[in-house]
């Protein structure tokens, strides 16, 4: 008769390194909600997160863009992601934030500093990097231009952000360009 065997500490540890190795190096990520949608963002994207204050609005702007608002004496416009996405306007609640990110820019700035209005901001989480999935042709509420892939997270799926289709400059001002002449 054999008596179950456990591993020793050497094993374990030496099972525990193995694995890290087979994984791919670690992202971290910070979970939002827009609507239904369950999302997340490259932290290194992430500024900061502030509470839902003050917006100035543009006139002749679409419903995505909420405003501007004033950080630290930059003028920062803030773009609603749900009326992005075609989920209607954000109801600010107890919950809403708005994420300072920096996208890609275009050939006049580098860089491009925007406040997201979301529904939520849950948690940061770690991801390893050759976990990330490819987006499904059906299935998700975020048109596919706005996803850069599909994160398992504790056993439901969230959907990447792509900050720089997203906040795209050309893509937003040919918007806000459409808006003017209506």
């Amino acid at each position: 008769m054999s008596r179950p065997t456990r591993d020793a500490p050497a094993d374990r540890l030496r099972g525990a390194i193995a694995e890290q190795a087979a994984a791919g190096p670690m992202c971290q990520m910070l979970r939002l909600a827009v609507g239904a949608e369950t999302l997340v963002v490259p932290i290194e994207a992430v500024r900061e997160i502030l509470e839902v204050g003050r917006l100035t609005p543009l006139p002749q702007t679409p419903d995505f863009v909420r405003g501007v608002m004033n950080l630290r004496g930059a003028v920062v416009p803030v773009i609603d992601l749900g009326a992005r996405f075609g989920f209607g306007a954000t109801v600010i609640a107890r919950r809403s934030a708005i994420i300072v990110v920096e996208a890609k820019g275009d050939e006049d700035f580098d860089r491009l500093i925007a406040g997201v209005l979301v529904d939520a901001v849950f948690e940061v989480l770690d991801v390893d990097s050759k976990r990330i999935e490819p987006v499904p042709s059906l299935g998700v509420g975020v048109a596919g231009e706005f996803l850069a892939g599909m994160v398992n997270v504790a056993g439901s799926y969230a959907a990447l952000l792509n900050l720089d289709q997203v906040l795209s400059p050309v893509a937003l001002s040919a918007l806000i360009a459409e808006a003017q002449l209506s």
